[in-house]
């Protein structure tokens, strides 16, 4: 890996947090992900599936994590399966994890072979009456490809048809939401590495630079920093491609005159960091680029000041969207009457920012997290309003990084970002 070592006490944590909503004489299971094939003898790179992760901080294929609290074997109460290593292995794929280092990652002190699996699985089985199976429950998911899980889940109520079962997502949904001291170090290592591309880059964009460009000049910041790259896709999208809200072709030349939007950012340790900004391509904004812009800011910090306890998620993004229709009503984008005559379903903001202000981030970049229940301390969110105009080929989006704090108002993991007008040309003029 090219981050270092997490302290395994993040992961003991999180273990122990688990596992005191599990009911008695259960059994929980955590698979890591397949390697996914290309074809012929290629496949994409390995993701570390982020639920093993996040209870043992493995982060290599072929590996089970058990967890067993009321297990008679105490040894048994916590079980690390993982893919045994050799001579051989070592030469071709690299360094595996050894029983030794297993348990100095993730602090479990039983450590198997892989091959061991079945044997002690069948063994402490005897002994439990519920298994926990871990399925994808996240609310945007749309998994048509069978996972590791999926076929343990398969397998096993066929070998353990007695067995009651309950599910593992809705506990971590609870517990991942809400983010540990160190899972917050991590993702602020995560913004810092962001913040050095992005400065890179203000340095860089220039008319007739091609989005290709910039996107290999983010993902060079990012990796010399330690960081495997993107945390997701990257959006670099100049002038009317910014009006395309998954825009990810990244294959247009940069023109005199236009803004270019850009959702990147870089991971660090399997943490994600999300970043929205936008910036004229010849490194002034126009009189109404910058109007717009200024107005897209106000309203992403009228909306960070909302996310604090007891902020329920669906009311929030209500309140947001008031704010936002009095910004385009001051930009003659709508009037009274377009107001006056909105679907309450639909409503009239909409057709310049369609989708949401805010999402949980973490592990994953549209993360695990409660939505229908009051907010929380140490909760993080996105928050990134935006305003598209087609007609202007002009689409402005702006997007920081906030942990909801107990007293006051939220913490920005992106506050050295650059984001007001004048900072960012004053940059791009160097």
């Amino acid at each position: 890996m090219k981050y270092k070592q997490i302290s395994n006490q993040l992961f003991t944590k999180n273990r122990k947090k688990f596992i005191t909503q599990m009911v008695p004489k259960s059994i929980a299971i955590f698979n890591s992900n397949d390697i996914y094939p290309i074809s012929a003898d290629s496949t994409m790179s390995f993701e570390q599936h982020r639920d093993i992760f996040y209870l043992s901080g493995a982060d290599q294929e072929e590996s089970i994590l058990l967890l067993f609290p009321n297990a008679l074997d105490k040894k048994h109460k916590e079980i690390l399966f993982v893919r045994e290593t050799n001579e051989h292995i070592a030469v071709w794929e690299g360094e595996k994890l050894s029983k030794e280092k297993a348990t100095e990652v993730s602090g479990i002190q039983t450590i198997y072979w892989l091959s061991d699996f079945d044997k002690v699985f069948f063994d402490v089985m005897t002994e439990a009456e519920t298994i926990y199976f871990n399925t994808n429950e996240h609310y945007r998911q749309s998994v048509t490809t069978q996972t590791r899980e999926d076929r343990f889940i398969i397998d096993c109520k066929q070998k353990f048809p007695a067995h009651k079962w309950e599910k593992s997502n809705p506990i971590l949904q609870q517990i991942r939401g809400v983010k540990e001291p160190e899972e917050l170090d991590l993702m602020q290592r995560a913004c810092d590495i962001t913040n050095k591309g992005f400065r890179r880059i203000l340095e860089f964009v220039k008319p007739n630079v091609w989005e290709y460009e910039i996107e290999a000049e983010y993902l060079h910041e990012f990796v010399r920093n330690r960081s495997k790259g993107f945390a997701y896709t990257p959006i670099i999208a100049s002038g009317n491609n910014a009006n395309v809200l998954h825009y990810v072709q990244n294959n247009n030349q940069c023109m005199n005159g236009d803004l270019l939007l850009m959702d990147v950012a870089a991971e660090y340790a399997n943490y994600s960091s999300d970043m929205t900004r936008t910036i004229p391509v010849n490194g002034t904004f126009s009189k109404r680029q910058k109007e717009v812009y200024e107005a897209v800011l106000r309203v992403k910090n009228e909306a960070t000041k909302m996310l604090v306890p007891g902020t329920i998620w669906e009311a929030y993004h209500k309140e947001v969207g008031k704010v936002m229709t009095s910004e385009l009503l001051g930009l003659g984008l709508l009037d009274k009457e377009d107001i006056q005559n909105e679907n309450k379903d639909l409503p009239a903001y909409k057709k310049y920012f369609m989708h949401g202000t805010s999402h949980h981030i973490g592990l994953d970049t549209h993360d695990y997290g409660a939505l229908k229940t009051e907010m929380k301390a140490n909760m993080v969110f996105t928050v990134e309003p935006g305003v598209y105009i087609p007609k202007e080929k002009m689409g402005i989006r702006l997007e920081d990084d906030v942990v909801i704090q107990k007293k006051g108002a939220p913490i920005n993991l992106m506050q050295h970002i650059p984001i007001e007008v004048e900072e960012i040309e004053e940059i791009m003029a160097r």
